[in-house]
């Protein structure tokens, strides 16, 4: 399936249904596939052809999504664009992707300008909102330009649906190529693996996280379902928890950090959530005390576990699966990545390429369609991915006798300090097992005597105060004294992505 394929899919079972609705307002499914098609059709008369590349930057904006599917319709490449990147990073993205139509926010026009002589290879800029200058084509001419009548549906060469870009270990942004049938992986791989309303009803998707990362992709499914997208503009726990029951949301999405803010808010314990059916948390690992409060408080909370080499779906824990058969709280699981979904072979491998038994840690390997092409013009990073016939997702962790998958950490943010190996993801989930605390990061620090220091910085909740010396008293308490913060700092917030991930290497850099 193509990208729009999920969009007429939807409109198939209902035309004047609710497909996305922001700030009050509601397109309908015919709504959203007159703006596809006027799209495809703008693209095809500025050049765009089957396997163009075409760029949308824009904030969480329903044009901007429905922008998405007009690229597919038209057979060319979406390549999203993180808006929170610094200028020289998009314009790299832009050029490195061999971009030729950019699709953009007002709001981010300063940005735009700055980079735009470094990028000829663009032919098209297109305005979505506002009056774009002498520059730029408006929404309104743009539109203007479609071809009378429909467009040819193509389909871009080798199945590529989307390219995403993501940093590398050195920096430099890598183009993951996801194609159809990963998609189709993916959505098929959450339809089956999480509940969803019987036939009749429909899902109904309350969008906070930007749709230019996993709350984009875990559209498709609802979609597919004839099911309506809540889309968020900016990030407000406060609304977002009004949205809920305005709408009779089943599904949303939100990494732990933002978790964290909803366990957070006053309001949480006043809102009906009687309506969600499938509250998906990822991208990082939550700590297992939250994550039994989140379940107490908020209700059928469910894990995925993915990234954008293998879109979401390696591994799962439904929320059945958080409890036990009577009812209460399976604290078993809760640290775990749940179990690897049909569609995926999981195993855990040394550097060796040897294949490691059961409870034994290494990195996670993966088979299965899910995983991307491979990584757009960068063969040598391809073949790193991918040696020993496996994909190598750079996460350490085992499988258990029962099946559970467990992530220890990141290769990269193990740290290795009197000889001893520390994971960092170990260490915040003691941190925050403390009830001062609302988010922490751990990294590694070059030290004279340790070779690294573990070094935690973390946000207090709410009102309440960190005292260090009585943290890493609580924190040795629990891991022992080697895993044990040598130097906590507290600060009122943590650098984060869009996506919510704390970034640890904004963290390190503040060190010097």
């Amino acid at each position: 399936m193509r990208i729009v394929d999920y969009l007429d899919k939807g409109a198939s079972v209902g035309p004047d249904r609710p497909c996305f609705t922001t700030d009050g307002d509601t397109w309908t499914y015919a709504t959203v596939q007159t703006l596809a098609n006027d799209v495809a059709c703008a693209l095809v008369t500025h050049g765009v052809r089957s396997g163009s590349k075409v760029a949308v930057l824009s904030g969480n904006d329903p044009l901007a999504f429905a922008c998405v599917f007009g690229i597919s319709r038209a057979g060319a490449v979406w390549c999203p664009i993180n808006p929170r990147n610094e200028a020289a990073e998009n314009r790299e993205i832009l050029d490195r992707f061999d971009c030729e139509v950019l699709l953009y926010a007002s709001a981010y026009r300063d940005l735009v300008d700055r980079i735009r002589p470094d990028l000829p290879a663009i032919h098209t800029w297109v305005q979505l909102d506002g009056d774009p200058g002498p520059d730029a084509l408006s929404w309104e001419s743009f539109r203007a330009d479609a071809l009378e009548g429909a467009v040819q549906d193509a389909a871009p060469p080798d199945d590529l649906a989307m390219i995403v870009g993501t940093g590398g270990t050195t920096g430099r942004p890598k183009g993951v190529q996801l194609t159809g049938t990963n998609l189709e992986t993916m959505t098929a791989l959450t339809l089956m693996s999480y509940p969803f309303p019987s036939r009749g009803d429909r899902p109904v998707y309350l969008a906070l996280a930007p749709l230019t990362h996993a709350a984009g992709v875990l559209c498709f499914p609802v979609l597919a379902s004839g099911g309506e997208i809540v889309i968020m503009r900016t990030p407000d726990v406060g609304q977002f928890l009004r949205l809920i029951p305005e709408h009779r949301v089943t599904h949303t999405f939100l990494p732990p950090t933002l978790i964290y803010m909803v366990l957070s808010h006053p309001d949480l314990d006043a809102t009906d959530l009687s309506s969600l059916m499938c509250f998906w948390y990822g991208a990082a690992p939550m700590s297992p005390t939250r994550l039994a409060e989140a379940l107490d408080r908020i209700g059928p909370m469910a894990q995925l576990f993915g990234q954008t080499e293998a879109p979401m779906m390696i591994s799962v824990l439904p929320p059945d699966e958080h409890r036990r058969p009577d009812g209460s709280i399976a604290t078993e699981v809760l640290s775990s990545a749940g179990r690897p979904t049909p569609l995926v072979t999981v195993a855990v491998m040394d550097k060796d390429g040897t294949l490691l038994p059961t409870g034994e840690r290494g990195e996670i390997v993966i088979r299965s369609s899910l995983v991307m092409s491979g990584y757009y013009k960068n063969p040598e990073a391809t073949a790193e991915a991918s040696r020993f016939g496996w994909h190598h997702t750079g996460d350490i962790g085992y499988l258990d006798e029962s099946g559970l998958l467990f992530i220890v950490d990141r290769a990269k943010d193990m740290i290795i300090t009197g000889g001893f190996n520390v994971y960092s993801t170990e260490v915040e989930q003691a941190i925050l097992a403390h009830d001062a605390v609302q988010d922490c990061a751990v990294i590694g620090l070059p030290d004279d005597k340790w070779g690294e220091r573990v070094v935690a910085v973390v946000q207090p909740q709410p009102g309440r105060s960190v005292d260090p010396a009585e943290l890493t008293a609580f924190v040795k308490e629990r891991i022992g004294s080697v895993k044990a913060p040598k130097q906590i700092e507290v600060w009122p917030d943590l650098p984060r992505s869009k996506v919510g991930k704390v970034l640890k290497t904004d963290i390190k850099a503040a060190f010097g």
